[in-house]
Parts: C-alpha cells; structure tokens; sequence
C-alpha cells in the first residue's frame, strides 16, 4: 500500500474506501463515474520531482472531470491552476470545492471542460510524438 495507515484511517472516518493502486489503463472508467477527483501530490514527487504533475493529473483532466488539487508547482507551465483545475491550498478549500461542484457550481464544470480543452490542445499522443520528433530531428542537424 502507498499510503500511511493513518492516511487510511481518515479514509475510513469519512467513510471513504481505499480500493487500492489502479493501473493506467483503468483510470478513465472510474474518473467518468464521478462528479470530480482530489488530487494530493506523494510527498516523493513533491520532494523528489518539483514541478512535474503526475499522470493522474493528464488522465483525470483527459477524462472532462473537475479535478480539486493540493498545491503543486507547475515549473513547465502545463496548466492554468484555477482554469483548468481547482486549487485547494487546505482542507477547508477542498471541502468547499467539492462541496461547490456537489451543487452544480459553474466554476467546477468549468474547471473539467477547461482541462479536457487544454490536454486537447497541447498534451496528446500527437503532440508527444511531434516533441520527440523534433527532438531527434535537433539531435541529427
């Protein structure tokens, strides 16, 4: 498991269920059966990689849901925090947020409408291959 037994146990009071790690592949299903997901950064990636979202950030927005983060710095600029996703620097925001989105907030549906446009924009397949290409074209020349 990827998260501390304390973590775990909060889960439990809100009667949360930790339904373990699922793999990428299977991501879009669950994000589609949903109003919007939370996203809190692993201290690891915070600590080890500043600056870089996880993919989790890439499906949950590919997916057209609103997603409530923790704060993260975007070194590369990727996305717009309160654009394409809501930012909750604390647990009172986070409740807000969801507790908005529960409620039909235009800002939420925004929130995933502006994500899906943005990862249709700039951060597809199509534009993974173009940058390598690229790439290897700069390496060659």
């Amino acid at each position: 498991m990827r998260y501390p037994d304390e973590a775990t146990a909060t889960l439990r009071r809100f009667h949360a269920r930790y339904r373990g790690w699922l793999p990428n592949a299977h991501a879009p299903a669950p994000f589609a059966r949903h109003l919007a997901t939370v996203h809190v950064p692993r201290r690891f990636d915070v600590e080890a990689l500043p600056g870089i979202p996880t993919i989790r950030v890439f499906e949950a927005l590919a997916c057209g849901i609103p997603l409530v983060s923790a704060p993260w710095r975007d070194s590369a600029g990727l996305f717009t925090p309160g654009g394409d996703f809501l930012v909750a620097p604390d647990g009172t925001a986070m409740e807000r947020h969801l507790r908005d989105r529960a409620a039909g907030s235009v800002l939420a549906r925004r929130a995933g409408g502006r994500g899906l446009r943005t990862i249709r924009a700039r951060h597809t397949c199509a534009h993974r291959a173009a940058e390598l290409l690229a790439v290897a074209e700069r390496l060659r020349g």
